[in-house]
This record gives C-alpha cells, structure tokens and sequence, in this order.
C-alpha cells in the first residue's frame, strides 16, 4: 500500500488522508485561527525531522529519561510500507521517480488524547511507535520543553554528522574559475 508523505514534505500537494479517520477522532493540534500556527507546525515538523533520524537507541534512552509516560494505545498497528522516492534533475527539473524505500510508521493515541505520528526509513517498527510517542508528547505543552531538551544530543550528533560530510565534501571542491581556457 503506498504510504502518501507529502504531507510533511510539501503539504499543498497532498490533501488524503494519511489513515483512515472515524467521525469521532480529534486529532490534537494548534489552533486554526491562530497566527503562530505556521511556527506550531514547522517546529512538530522539525522534531518529527530529529526523531525520524534518530538511532532507534536513541528513542529509547529518551523514552526512559521522560520517566513514568501515560499509556499509549496504537490508532492502527505499527506497519512496514514501501514510499516512492522522486528526485529533481539538477535540483530543480521535472520530477522523476528514483526508486522506492521501505518506511516503518505508526499512530499512537496518548491517554490525554494526544495523537503522535512516525514514519522511519528501514522497518524498525519498535522505533516508529517510539518516536510516534514522542511526538504525541511534544504536542502537550508541559511536557514539550523536557521532550526538546531529550532531543537536543540527537541534534546535536546529526549536526556534527552534517558537519563532517560538508568538511570532506569542501575538500573535493574544484574551482573552474582559475583554469585557463585558451588564447582568444
């Protein structure tokens, strides 16, 4: 079953659901007419960025940090699907599909009623619903700054990780300015 991730990656584009949704469920979110809605959402997708790249002991040591957690019930079980990949030519081309990738993802309700959502690259369907619980936990505002701080090792490493690969990337950089084409 293709799993629809527009939402998170360019949400004009996608306007399905991603699960099935009964007449009674609410997800919990920031309030419509609110003007900081935008930065809600973008901060919720920046910590589901951290937490969809973090090491799956990682989450766990997190998830343990936060201490006694409220029960969590799955809103459909964690499941492995496959997601197109699609890149750009030159960055910004016409679209073309690259490939698939196999994604684990989850939706966990929180006993407060919190809904949290995660969808990870591999199939590690334990880190899915982990990170789903996270996320259902950011949502709450008075546990949201312990959650932020949880998360800052793993920002911080992904930021070092980033950091290493522009260093080694810098160092094979090639600069045609200087060459010489010839006499005109």
């Amino acid at each position: 079953m293709p799993i629809c991730i527009d939402e998170y990656t360019n949400p004009p584009k996608c306007k399905r659901p991603m699960w099935p949704v009964s007449a009674d469920f609410q997800m919990q979110s920031s309030p419509a007419e609110s003007s900081d809605a935008n930065a809600w959402r973008a901060a919720r997708q920046g910590v589901m960025a951290v937490m969809a790249r973090a090491e799956s002991t990682e989450l766990d040591a997190i998830l343990a940090r936060l201490g006694p957690l409220p029960a969590a019930s799955n809103l459909k079980p964690p499941e492995v699907g496959l997601v197109m990949l699609r890149g750009r030519t030159g960055g910004d081309g016409a679209p073309f599909n690259l490939g698939e990738a196999t994604v684990a993802r989850a939706a966990v309700r929180l006993e407060g009623g919190a809904a949290g959502f995660a969808y990870r690259l591999g199939r590690d369907l334990k880190a899915a619903r982990a990170a789903a619980i996270l996320d259902a936990l950011w949502q709450d505002e008075a546990r949201r700054a312990a959650v932020e701080e949880a998360l800052a090792a793993v920002r911080a490493r992904l930021a070092d990780e980033a950091a290493t690969v522009r260093a080694e990337t810098a160092a094979t950089k090639v600069d045609f300015f200087t060459l010489v084409r010839g006499e005109d």
